[in-house]
């Protein structure tokens, strides 16, 4: 028997291939990223795999291969999932063809992302299934029953990855698809309903299909004649098999890969065995909120599990604390001092200019890319940044003349959209591009050129090379000029990131 061990990550690119997956469509971001370079890097996928402007497209695209017969995946971060959220949400009801499976990845512990959000809300609001395994070889059945169900039901199904899961390894060879199945023809009789009919239709047939899945799905299951029992999802279930393991424990445990719909018998049944029931999942207290009773069911809201990364340590203590009603939630926020500071590198040839707007007293608003990391301290020069491509728009709303400062990869990505919306309602605005060709802090993917655009937009573009030495007086003197003219001023600033 084969038993090379292979991590999460070529877990998915193996099920890619096996599943006869046709088109790979991704968006750079953590934990994404080195799923997609790994399709990106082979003979086979470097052709079908595509680094899309930003998910909404990414899942469009998706989209029309699945009408056309082709199976497809989605990667994307789990901020990702908001800005594919439009069309996800139509999806279900509009129906789809082939299979197609959302690769959602999320950063419990925030560590390279602007929140913690959970991606398995996404099920509930857009009304499509969603799995979250806990192992390498979990992800993979998850990922071939996403196929499989996307096509019975004829709608996306997401899978949700984190980076914990994605780092784990397993034995290639356990990696094993059921029989082939052609994927579906696209059934155009849905456009014989109106769009009240089409969500009627979904209720009456998609949905029970859906919840049929769930309740019968093969999920880790041991009730054993104990007070206790614990309910997992995700990676904390590896967590809880460890800890059982490790002290002989007969806690009884509940597995749930298969989250939306959540399989709602199995859970009543499981709970009715025990006086206690302890919910371990990351982030949110999403299976938490849809079982609460009263004195059984601890967790987030009780005070014995934490919101964020699970650890080992949560649950033991929880475990310990579990007859108790509520604990005290004892939360020290994180500060940049104790894990110490994500600064603009050294080299950055922006330096000069985060220098000077740091001296600026205007809000300027700023942008999920490395101006982001120019927010603390000694720098200052960012005042907010909400989401990637947003600067544009936020600073519409400045008091006088705003200032945005946006990456080239925010602006493709939506703050296109903000600069035309800019213009339309004629914002007075300063828009000071960082145009390095690349998406610097996702690994250096190519960005397009989008400087024709920019010119047919407006007029006023200066176009400032910072290869060159640059005196930050000229800079400032540059900029105040800028900020005395009426309208939309556009500031090219190019330069090379040195990491690329």
């Amino acid at each position: 028997m084969n038993k090379r061990q292979i991590s999460g990550k070529d877990v998915i690119s193996k099920a890619a291939s096996l599943l006869e997956v046709k088109l790979v469509s991704a968006v750079a971001g953590y934990p994404v990223t080195s799923i997609a370079d790994l399709f990106r890097n082979d003979d086979f996928w470097a052709d079908n795999t595509f680094w899309m402007i930003n998910e909404k497209v990414a899942l469009e695209t998706a989209l029309g291969a699945s009408i056309d017969g082709r199976r497809s995946f989605v990667l994307t971060k789990h901020v990702g999932m908001n800005v594919l959220c439009d069309p996800l949400v139509t999806s279900a009801t509009h129906t789809i063809g082939a299979g197609l499976v959302i690769i959602a990845g999320d950063d419990p512990g925030a560590k390279a992302s602007q929140n913690e959000q959970d991606s398995r809300y996404f099920g509930p609001l857009a009304e499509v299934p969603v799995f979250d395994p806990a192992t390498p070889e979990k992800l993979f059945v998850s990922l071939t029953e996403a196929i499989e169900l996307s096509e019975k039901a004829s709608v996306p199904v997401i899978v949700r990855v984190t980076p914990c899961l994605l780092e784990s390894f397993c034995e290639s060879a356990l990696l094993q698809p059921k029989g082939d199945v052609l994927p579906p023809e696209f059934d155009r009789s849905v456009w014989d309903y109106t769009m009240k009919g089409k969500h009627q239709r979904f209720h009456s047939l998609t949905y029970p299909l859906m919840e049929n899945y769930s309740q019968s799905q093969d999920c880790l299951c041991h009730i054993n004649t104990t007070e206790t029992g614990i309910i997992s999802s995700g990676y904390p279930t590896s967590l809880v098999e460890k800890i059982i393991e490790e002290n002989n424990s007969r806690i009884s445990h509940l597995a749930l890969d298969m989250v939306y719909p959540l399989p709602i018998k199995k859970l009543k049944e499981f709970i009715d065995h025990h006086e206690y029931v302890l919910v371990v999942e990351e982030t949110e207290d999403y299976i938490e909120s849809h079982i609460s009773v009263e004195d059984t069911i601890k967790g987030k809201s009780t005070g014995h599990i934490p919101h964020s990364k699970i650890e080992k340590e949560h649950i033991l203590h929880a475990l310990e604390n579990i007859k108790k009603t509520h604990m005290d939630k004892i939360v020290k926020p994180e500060t940049i001092k104790e894990r110490g500071p994500r600064s603009i590198c050294d080299t950055c040839p922006y330096l000069p200019l985060y220098r000077v707007l740091g001296t600026i007293d205007k809000p300027i608003a700023g942008d999920m890319g490395c101006s982001i990391l120019s927010t603390s301290a000694p720098l200052q020069a960012v005042d907010a940044g909400f989401a990637l491509g947003s600067a544009i728009s936020v600073a519409c709303g400045f008091k006088g003349k705003g200032i945005a400062v946006i990456g080239d990869f925010g602006l493709a990505h939506t703050g296109i959209q903000g600069l035309i919306n800019a213009k339309s309602n004629s914002f007075d605005l300063l828009v000071i591009i960082l145009q390095n060709d690349v998406a610097a802090m996702t690994g250096g993917q190519d960005v397009p050129d989008l400087t024709p655009v920019l010119e047919a937009l407006h007029d006023d573009i200066e176009v400032v090379d910072f290869a060159k030495k640059i005196e930050e007086s000229e800079l400032q003197a540059l900029l105040m000029e800028k900020m005395e003219k009426k309208g939309i001023s556009i500031i090219l600033a190019k330069g090379t990131c040195p990491k690329y």
